[in-house]
């Protein structure tokens, strides 16, 4: 039994080698939680922190298939069934050519956490592909997301593992991946959310990460009697967490004021207004064009390409209120950290999956500043895709304002009880 957290490291780094993501990701739920455990020993005696760090299941398989010139291609898929202990697994599906075993474990295991904070009974799982879908054709990517199906519906079912969108699979490949599905389970059952809405979706999905990465910063702000009226906010990514913050941002009287791609970044001091996001969605939905068009589009923005060399990101240093990182991990390293809070920044909410290291996780913590970790603050994806399949389950749709309704209470109570549990085990205002 692990007498701390270095020992608790120290064993995990042992057994999972080379997995530097999963690493930290293990870290910092640890030393969040430790408190607990010190004050609940029977917790520690089960070994239930040895237990969620293991998946219950790994599953790994190839998928070969055919691109447009008639030759044949071969990609590394994986499935992390991580817990099922409170639900079926639930997480999405990535395609990228960053993929691999340790990104998804600790993608898995953050969503084991995640999705228990959401107070819906799902488990935690992620999956995915090297596979990038960009360049490829419909036709490409159609016959990837087939083949890959092919294997994986023996391991998922609406009462087993529900598997959801992440980066590279949008709606066009869960149409694709749902339609094989069917197809070889000859059934039409929730076994997939982000789903369209003429075949199973829920409203508000689409939107639901983003728009719960502004609730949950508008709640933090309640903590000192101030909203989002008039804030300035940095936000990076262009893709759909972007686009549904940028969105309530302007909703709630916020002004988002960057945009970015694996190309570069804008920055618009005027502020990106709803023409400008409709331009946005557009250009990445529809053309899957570059940010870079955006400032050829508006001359009050200021394009500035992504230099890999950097020991920084000078998206994280302009003048701002807030900072929504909705991109990808690690996209805050600690030189970012110290310009946000250089630039006045008080308010983070994480859109994306552990975007912040840990030492610039630490630099918000020690200035006390309101930081709210992605396991809470970009909970509002699976919050829906859990009430997508209730009304899976249910046969039934709710309205916008009904989905849009849960969401904003979800978020809530989420924030209200991290903030509670914070008080109760010595460490308030965390």
């Amino acid at each position: 039994m692990a007498e701390n957290v270095a020992a608790f490291m120290e064993n995990v780094i042992a057994k999972n080698p080379a997995e530097k993501e999963f690493h930290q990701a293990v870290e910092e739920v640890v030393e969040s939680i430790w408190p607990v455990l010190e004050k609940r020993p029977e917790y520690r005696k089960a070994k239930i922190l040895e237990r969620s760090v293991e998946p219950e299941r790994v599953i790994l398989f190839r998928v070969p298939w055919v691109d447009d010139k008639g030759e044949v291609q071969v990609n590394k898929a994986f499935r992390i069934e991580m817990s099922s202990a409170i639900g079926p697994y639930k997480g999405g599906l990535r395609f990228h050519p960053s993929v691999n075993l340790g990104i998804l474990k600790f993608l898995a295991f953050e969503q084991v956490w995640k999705n228990s904070l959401t107070t819906l009974p799902m488990g935690g799982g992620k999956g995915g592909s090297d596979f990038d879908p960009k360049g490829k054709s419909d036709l490409e990517v159609m016959r990837f997301c087939q083949s890959f199906m092919s294997e994986l519906f023996r391991h998922i079912g609406p009462n087993t593992d529900v598997p959801a969108g992440d980066i590279g699979v949008g709606g066009r490949e869960i149409g694709f991946l749902f339609g094989q599905y069917k197809k070889l389970r000859n059934e039409f059952t929730g076994v997939l959310t982000g789903k369209g809405l003429n075949w199973g979706g829920s409203l508000i999905r689409p939107e639901a990460t983003g728009y719960g990465a502004v609730y949950f910063a508008a709640n933090m702000l309640e903590t000192r009697n101030e909203t989002l009226e008039g804030k300035t906010a940095l936000v990076s990514g262009s893709g759909n967490v972007f686009q549904y913050t940028a969105e309530k941002l302007l909703d709630l009287g916020g002004k988002p004021i960057t945009a970015s791609d694996s190309s570069g970044y804008v920055y618009d001091e005027a502020g990106i207004d709803r023409e400008k996001l409709a331009f946005i969605m557009e250009l990445k939905n529809v053309k899957r064009g570059r940010i870079k068009e955006y400032a050829e589009k508006y001359p009050s923005a200021v394009y500035t390409p992504a230099d890999p060399n950097a020991d920084h990101n000078p998206l994280w240093d302009h003048k701002a209120d807030c900072a929504f990182p909705s991109a990808t991990q690690n996209e805050i390293n600690a030189k970012d950290a110290a310009n946000l809070l250089k630039n006045g920044v008080y308010v983070v909410s994480e859109g994306a999956n552990m975007p912040t290291v840990p030492d610039g996780v630490n630099q918000f913590v020690d200035a006390k500043i309101l930081y709210g970790p992605g396991k809470a603050a970009n909970a509002g994806g699976v919050a829906v895709s859990g009430l997508e399949m209730s009304q899976n389950s249910l046969r039934y749709n709710w309205t916008r304002e009904e989905v849009d309704q849960k969401l904003f209470r979800i978020m809530k109570d989420i924030h209200d009880a991290s903030a509670a549990a914070a008080n109760e085990y010595g460490t308030p205002d965390n």
